[in-house]
């Protein structure tokens, strides 16, 4: 993405967040079009209820929404969100409105089916809705980023990311109407666990003091779990159910989803939507009353029904009228509230094949994320994809299917899963004996992967090559190393990453010393600890002095300013003393003003111009008079920006009370100059960037001008170098915590994490690096002589890297969704599978589970990785114990690990782990008593 995009530091921290957020959960998406909504002059009395506890400003509540399948919580829950995002907060304002935030769940989509995203969301549209509040929002993510990682406990997510901005609306928002939160289909969260957690949280932040007023409409299935969840002690005093038994007029009536209104509210809808389609279709005859209460009848009080009737009988392929008789036909055979399913059953039966129909829409149903018709066709294969788009096509009543193919299809209503999850639900014949959606799903995904993931041990035989190169050296803590790379301010490639930590790590012989002359290398220079190695180590002078890139740098730019005020202690020993450049303006003195009389005479100005002048700056009365008028116009002059540059001027940059300094008039003024320009290139500058006085600064019209200039990009591109880093401690973090099963260390994908697991941190994050982004190998492995070998073994890496990530990003998008969702699928397969999944499950943990887990790396990252194989583990630790089928997986794992054992992987070959797979591959043979085991052969 372009850096000349993000203008401030805080609307970087924005993008991140928007990034994260599931723009699709909220209730306007285009991801949910086309969007259910009460017609008008329907459900006005289950409306108007709920827009009367909304409008309530004692005690904030959980509304709770709940009802059968179809019956239209989501076109009410999209109903009242319209209707708050029409109200605001206070007459005075336009832009903030009482809708706070919506999140509608669907199983349909992988990132709307949890709640690891959910809050991230909700807090986006928040401070969307409320911009006071987004400084406050990115400090959070600032102070911690991994507030937005999916894995954080939702407990620390509400209240760092959550109940902080909200605690800042408080006293803005004191006496306006409550603000209004929605979260649509709880039952479509996949996570009974989750979902309870979920609840439990938002009641907790209902609890919660010092918050303006909010209430929380929920809507949901009677689910049993959600059920116990709403009886929970911390929620049952705040929730507020619908159903509701109310009172008016001395007369009891219920509000509910099911009143005895809705066939009215169905009946009007269907008026209405005929009326649409007669005017398109002039020549359409509108149906009877008779005709139109029948339908609504047979609708069973369920929206959803209806509106697939419309579906049905508004078909661009078919004759409207004929699609109407073709309805009431059907129809007249349903007793009135009959069950949805048997509705479904007569739209099914309208199609050239039903069997196939249902096969396909039950695939279709089954997806973790949705995929383009064509993309179907390539995962279910030439046999069963065949036929995909032309039989779906009859099914358009049920399934949004677009007009353009590269979008995805997708079912319209959650009722559609229901029917096909079991064959029982569908009384058409020939249903009940077709296999499950998921083994369907899960036999192609490995089909797929079989045929396009070529074997190959590529990705073990780069890891071996680096493991053998490297020394046993003491590993670092992930901090620790993020700490120490703290210099860099842009995406380093893998070599030059690695030569930056052996350089850190120690080694500063001559022919390493080229590195300095790279970015990297003169960013270290920069720091303190080059700074300690140039002034006072004798490779360091050396360097300095009797070196070509050592004298340019000296002589040039930042290396000049930042030496100010140590040459002579530096030179004091030094023969060569004409190569330094003394610092300009040491005459030029103005006339100072100050409570110092003194300073003002010519004695205290001679004073001020000698070297001993930096030592009492460091003197508390030294800092104090930095501070005074005289102090700080002495810093606005030439001399006073120089001795900003040397190490003790630096150090007073950093104590705290230099962000009083720089909110001065002088500070600002300091910060325009090409002096401060070059210290916020240092690492101290950009450590002060990330102050609150830093980040105020880049807000301001300088600070917008300066991220546009090369520093600000180098700036901004340093924030992605310390997102790599945040996201290898990540992936660090999930590797600890990662076993392997004793049964499958053998496998060459198992040996591939434990050889990353075990290699020195100064190739780990290379390596990680290399994966994770596209790098360029024209840079040759010369260009970094540090450790010759061990840098060809990292171009050689990098150069596998590079060729992997090329074919990941020439996968189809069928071929990705394989590689993400087959443990998904073989999962969720009834027990036992039948002999042909089980035969091709073998073949791929075997076979093309290597090339997958490089195939996969690169798509999605390490760490996805690890979840899908931590499930994998535990399928083919069920199949290696079944008696029955030891056999063949022996057999299958004889025949891949024989492909490692010849390959050209020096290490493996005479090893222990050789001597040991061959043991556990071959037949045991009956041993006399006294004969023991023979050891394993010594390399």
């Amino acid at each position: 993405m372009n850096q000349d995009y993000f203008l401030s530091s805080l609307e970087r921290t924005w993008a991140q967040l928007s990034q994260v957020a599931v723009h699709g959960a909220e209730y306007d998406s285009r991801e949910r079009q086309p969007h259910p909504k009460c017609l008008e002059g329907t459900r006005v009395d289950l409306l108007d209820y709920i827009y009367r506890l909304l409008d309530n400003r004692g005690q904030n509540r959980l509304i709770w929404l709940h009802g059968t399948a179809g019956v239209g919580k989501s076109a009410v829950a999209f109903t009242v969100a319209e209707r708050m995002r029409s109200l605001k907060v206070t007459e005075e304002t336009n832009v903030e409105k009482r809708l706070a935030g919506t999140f509608f769940f669907s199983q349909k989509h992988t990132e709307r089916c949890t709640t690891a995203y959910f809050f991230a969301t909700l807090v986006y549209q928040l401070a969307s809705n409320f911009p006071s509040i987004r400084a406050d929002v990115s400090k959070s993510i600032r102070d911690n980023p991994a507030l937005l990682d999916p894995s954080k406990s939702l407990r620390v997510q509400v209240e760092t990311l959550f109940l902080q901005p909200l605690r800042g609306l408080h006293r803005r928002l004191r006496g306006c109407q409550p603000l209004t939160f929605i979260v649509d289909a709880l039952d479509e969260c996949t996570s009974e666990f989750e979902l309870a957690d979920l609840i439990l949280s938002l009641a907790r932040v209902l609890h919660e003091p010092d918050l303006p007023a909010i209430h929380i409409l929920l809507t949901s299935r009677s689910e049993l779990h959600i059920c116990r969840t709403m009886e929970n002690e911390e929620v049952r005093s705040l929730v507020c159910e619908i159903p509701a038994t109310i009172s008016g007029k001395g007369i009891g009536s219920i509000i509910s989803l099911d009143s005895a209104n809705v066939d009215n509210d169905i009946y009007i809808f269907l008026r209405h939507s005929f009326g649409q389609l007669g005017s398109r279709h002039l020549d359409f005859p509108q149906p009877s009353t008779e005709q139109l209460e029948r339908l609504a009848s047979r609708a069973g009080g369920r929206f959803i029904v209806a509106s697939t009737m419309m579906k049905f009988i508004d078909n661009e392929d078919n004759d409207p009228y004929d699609q109407l008789m073709l309805m009431l036909e059907l129809t007249s055979e349903l007793l009135p509230g009959t069950e949805v399913f048997k509705f479904y059953d007569c739209i099914l039966s309208t199609c050239a094949d039903p069997k196939r129909a249902y096969l396909h829409l039950s695939v279709v149903a089954a997806l973790t994320d949705p995929l383009p018709l064509s993309q179907i066709s390539t995962l279910l294969g030439p046999s069963l994809g065949k036929d995909v788009e032309t039989t779906l096509m009859q099914l358009r009543s049920v399934m949004d299917i677009p007009g353009d193919s590269t979008l995805p299809v997708n079912i319209y209503h959650s009722s559609i899963r229901d029917y096909v999850s079991d064959t029982l639900n569908c009384s058409l014949r020939h249903v009940h004996d077709m296999p499950s959606p998921h083994c369907l799903l899960a036999h192609s995904s490995f089909r797929l992967m079989m045929k396009g993931i070529p074997e190959n041990t590529a990705l073990l035989d780069a890891l071996s090559q680096l493991e053998t190169r490297s020394s046993a050296m003491e590993r670092e803590l992930p901090h620790i190393l993020k700490r120490s790379l703290a210099f860099l301010i842009q995406p380093p490639g893998p070599l030059s990453v690695l030569s930056a930590i052996l350089w850190l790590r120690g080694d500063r012989s001559s022919h390493s010393q080229s590195w300095l002359e790279t970015v990297e290398g003169r960013n270290w220079l920069q720091t303190d600890a080059g700074q300690w190695w140039l002034l006072w180590t004798e490779a360091g002078k050396d360097w300095l002095l009797n070196t070509r890139a050592g004298k340019d740098w000296l002589l040039h730019g930042i290396g000049k300013e930042m030496l100010v005020g140590s040459e002579e202690d530096w030179l004091q020993d030094q023969d060569d003393q004409q190569t330094w450049v003394q610092a300009p303006g040491k005459q030029a003195w103005v006339q100072i003003s100050g409570e110092r009389s003194w300073m003002k005479t010519p004695s205290g100005r001679d004073w001020l111009q000698t070297s001993g002048v930096k030592d009492w700056l460091q003197t508390q009365d030294g800092r104090h008079w930095l501070h005074t008028p005289s102090g700080q116009f002495w810093l606005h002059t030439r001399d006073g920006r120089d001795w900003l540059q040397t190490p003790c001027g630096r150090d007073w940059l950093q104590t705290p009370t230099l962000v009083d300094w720089r909110q001065t008039q002088a500070g600002r003024e300091w910060l325009q100059t090409q002096g401060a320009q070059d210290w916020l290139q240092t690492q101290a500058g950009r450590e002060w960037l990330q102050t609150t006085g830093g980040r105020n600064w880049l807000q301001t019209l300088i600070g917008r001008e300066w991220l546009r200039t090369q520093g600000g990009r180098n700036w901004l591109e340093g924030q992605d170098v310390q997102a790599a880093l945040e996201e290898f401690s990540n992936t660090l973090e999930a590797m600890n915590g990662y076993i392997i099963l004793p049964e499958m260390r053998l496998l060459p994908a198992f040996q591939v994490i434990q050889q990353f697991k075990n290699l020195p941190d100064f190739l780990m994050f290379p390596m990680f690096l290399a994966l994770r982004h596209h790098h360029s190998t024209s840079a040759s492995p010369s260009l970094f002589p540090i450790d010759e070998e061990i840098m060809h073994a990292m171009y050689t890496f990098t150069t596998f890297a590079d060729e992997a990530l090329e074919r990941s990003r020439s996968a189809s998008e069928a071929l990705k969704y394989a590689c993400r969702n087959w443990v998904v699928h073989l999962s969720r397969a009834p027990h036992p599978w039948d002999n042909k999944l089980d035969h091709i499950f073998h073949a791929f943990w075997n076979r093309r589970l290597l090339s997958w887990l490089e195939l996969q790396w690169c798509l999605k990252g390490l760490q996805s990785c690890l979840v899908i194989l931590s499930e994998g583990q535990k399928l083919a630790k069920v199949c290696i114990s079944n008696h029955s089928c030891h056999s063949s997986w022996k057999l299958i794992l004889l025949h891949s690990m024989s492909t490692v054992l010849s390959s050209s992987w020096t290490p493996f070959t005479c090893s222990p782990i050789k001597y040991n797979l061959l043991l556990f591959l071959t037949p045991k043979r009956r041993q006399c008593n006294h004969q023991h085991p023979r050891p394993p052969p010594k390399c």
